[in-house]
């Protein structure tokens, strides 16, 4: 099992936050000790313990509930309910069907975020007005990016650069304030963090992955600065923040600090993985004993995996712990992974399964089997009834329908352990710095995608391609590459593809909204009890 070793230092001086969820509450400082005065104590030591909470503040709502915000919504996944089994109150079917809810459990972390948020401002206020830039970058760093998930997700979103005032009212700004806050605080940040790139710093903000971030905000810049969150039109609106994408790009690549990797693509999302992967800029670290929350594993894989022996991970060890099954990948969607020789497309299993050799992660020529029958996993969903649960029934058929993602692979070593997992979470690849590249080379009309395109072919072993790619086709491939990374929800709406009725059997349903303001989420019901003067998203 791996060890994340980098963070045991800091945590032993670490001392909790309160997890503060009314953003009108002013927590008390748990801190005494000013790092801007010499107490013999490196200051930077001193800061590292004050923000390894900071750092894995997200680790349970990136393990789950995030993800099934990005994913259930896109086209990559659709949840099923087995004959009621797992429909849980709809709150992964309203999901797929667009049509969150307030209290719905897969939405019900905005409080999350905005904790990490008060824990920053905690730290920063503690700190005090001697502290150096070097030593409230890493801070600011993660405020920007707890910022812009708020933002990303639910469009506007409060700015909150101090703690508020006992009383103090707190209105969420306009998207694009926000965005442009977002931007003028990285672009004040970047010079002093730092610019290391080692096991210390794995899952830690650096200057690369405050680039990263900044990449994003600029090639979603026009849906984010749009006069409406329905008004962005990925066909007409211009985005003046390309040229700027493209040198935070290049800022990147030519640091030489990553690469795709000498690590297959499978092993990257693997069980081991962790700071040896060169492609990975910035990821949330986790271990099923010490750094808990993870859990892709339980809905993606076989519902009926418990106790069976040898199951499809290739591991002789039973899983004593229950698996869903309700989260599938979509026929249409499957239909990305057909290109000749490309590993990718064993991130997925479809048609007749057979078990994994647990080592390279590739199927064997031993049939998986189930109630004596190869278990044989249909891309086409047929439902029992066409309604709201997406129903498929409860049977052996039922259960064996839907492409189902094994990029999470898991052990049963570690899943026992409460159904966690010890695979790292990247949050930004040097993969995705070329590809935001070359897709922002593209809509400028100038050459170069190809040979940056042809890069992630060539390291899949898929075929390259001759010419200048288009838009189309940079969508595709980055469904390819960033598949179950919690990206596609944002591609999707960038590319104008969120509306799409891509799912044949959601058409007529009562419940299914294609509303273009559902391009963001519902804001949780606790958030605006606790914030009387906060509206409800439009269109919810």
């Amino acid at each position: 099992m791996k060890l994340n070793k980098v963070f045991l230092a800091a945590g032993m001086f670490a001392v909790a936050l309160t997890s503060c969820t009314n953003l009108d509450v002013n927590p008390d400082s748990q801190y005494t000790y000013d790092p801007s005065k010499n107490s013999g104590v490196d200051p930077m030591i001193m800061v590292e313990a004050k923000m390894a909470d900071v750092y894995f503040h997200l680790s349970g709502t990136l393990g789950r509930r995030y993800m099934e915000a990005q994913s259930l919504p896109s086209d990559e996944f659709t949840a099923l309910s087995f004959d009621g089994g797992y429909y849980d109150s709809g709150t992964y079917h309203h999901q797929a069907l667009h049509d969150s809810r307030a209290t719905d459990e897969a939405v019900d972390w905005y409080s999350d975020v905005t904790s990490g948020i008060t824990k920053v401002n905690t730290i920063l206020e503690d700190l005090g007005s001697g502290a150096s830039a070097q030593m409230t970058a890493p801070a600011r760093a993660m405020r920007a990016y707890f910022t812009w998930i708020l933002m990303d997700c639910f469009g506007d979103a409060p700015i909150l650069e101090k703690i508020p005032a006992e009383g103090e009212v707190v209105n969420r700004s306009p998207r694009k304030e926000v965005a442009e806050w977002i931007e003028s605080e990285l672009i004040d940040i970047i010079p002093s963090l730092t610019e290391d790139v080692t096991e210390n710093t794995y899952g830690k903000p650096t200057k690369w992955m405050a680039k990263a971030l900044l990449a994003k905000l600029y090639i979603n810049w026009a849906v984010y600065t749009a006069e409406s969150v329905d008004k962005y039109d990925a066909a007409t609106d211009a985005n003046p923040k390309l040229d700027a994408c493209i040198e935070v790009c290049d800022d990147i690549i030519n640091s030489g600090k990553f690469n795709l990797g000498s690590v297959d693509y499978l092993h990257k999302f693997s069980y081991d993985n962790g700071p040896q992967i060169e492609d990975f800029i910035y990821a949330m670290p986790y271990d099923a004993l010490t750094r808990q929350g993870m859990q892709y594993a339980r809905p993606r894989s076989f519902k009926q995996l418990k106790n069976l022996v040898p199951n499809y991970y290739g591991f002789s060890d039973k899983f004593t712990q229950s698996f869903g099954g309700n989260m599938v990948v979509t026929p249409e969607f499957a239909k990305l992974f057909c290109l000749d020789g490309d590993i990718r497309n064993l991130c997925i299993l479809r048609g007749d399964v057979y078990i994994r050799d647990p080592k390279t992660l590739k199927p064997t020529s031993e049939p998986f089997m189930y109630n004596n029958k190869q278990v044989h996993f249909t891309e086409d969903i047929t439902l029992v009834k066409k309604d709201n649960t997406i129903d498929v029934g409860n049977d052996d058929n039922a259960i064996q329908q839907g492409c189902h993602s094994i990029k999470w692979y898991t052990t049963p070593a570690e899943y026992n352990n409460g159904r966690n997992q010890s695979n790292d979470v990247p949050i930004f690849r040097y993969a995705d710095i070329l590809m935001m590249k070359a897709e922002a080379l593209v809509r400028t009309g100038q050459a170069g995608a190809k040979d940056l395109f042809n890069q992630i072919r060539a390291y899949a072993g898929a075929p390259q391609i001759t010419a200048e790619p288009t838009l189309a086709e940079i969508y595709d491939e980055r469904g390819r590459e960033f598949f179950d990374e919690n990206w596609r929800r944002n591609d999707m709406i960038r590319f104008g593809h969120f509306e799409d009725e891509f799912f044949p059997h959601y058409q007529g349903f009562p419940d299914a909204n294609f509303d273009k303001r559902r391009r963001i989420m519902p804001v949780e019901q606790e958030m605006l009890d606790l914030n009387p003067t906060w509206e409800q998203n439009p269109g919810y």
